[in-house]
């Protein structure tokens, strides 16, 4: 399968710096990439631990920029969040909820454990229309800064190992399984349906 033809969705629960990375490098490796969040609000750090920044998920990155510009822009130049925000709205306008998408992919990359858990329950809580199948796999990735481009390049290899198979369908056990062995880590992975 040629990248081009791979349709991939990133999935974390912002959609703000896990899945926005990994868009980032996969669409500038030529893959056919959208990314979403699966909460209910947008949330990026506050001044403190306690007093997160929340924005509806149609609140665009711009405005989500200039907002914390104006709150704290030293605050939130030093902590990478204005950075970040940046990348984000030359990539795409503003989050998605991945809940909220009908669109159809072939492989669903999330990136920890309860968001993959929210998107296998969205799935099956869909009526099957086409009955394409899709794959879901989580890739554990912490929500940091550092960790995001790691886990971007971990994807990105993912993909480009799933890209060359002319069966992905009934090579994915045996793909999965050669690049846990590789990496040293374990990948959750099911099967949907549209």
């Amino acid at each position: 399968m040629e990248s081009s033809s791979l349709r991939v969705a990133v999935v974390c629960s912002s959609n703000q710096n896990r899945s926005m990375e990994a868009h980032y490098f996969l669409s500038k490796r030529g893959f056919n990439v959208r990314s979403f969040g699966t909460g209910t609000h947008v949330k990026l750090p506050g001044a403190t631990p306690n007093q997160p920044n929340l924005y509806d998920f149609n609140t665009t990155y711009e405005k989500m920029y200039n907002d914390l510009l104006i709150k704290d822009r030293n605050f939130y130049t030093h902590n990478g969040i204005l950075h970040m925000l940046d990348r984000n709205r030359r990539i795409k306008p503003r989050p998605e909820r991945f809940q909220d998408c009908k669109d159809q992919f072939d492989l669903i990359i999330t990136c920890e454990e309860r968001v993959y858990d929210q998107v296998v329950e969205d799935m099956y809580s869909r009526e099957q229309e086409t009955c394409q199948l899709v794959h879901v796999i989580n890739v554990d990735i912490q929500d940091n800064l550092e960790a995001a481009t790691p886990g971007a390049f971990l994807i990105c290899e993912l993909c480009q190992c799933l890209q060359y198979t002319d069966d992905m369908e009934n090579d994915m056990d045996l793909l999965l399984q050669d690049f846990e062995e590789r990496k040293g880590q374990s990948f959750l992975h099911t099967v949907c349906f549209y």
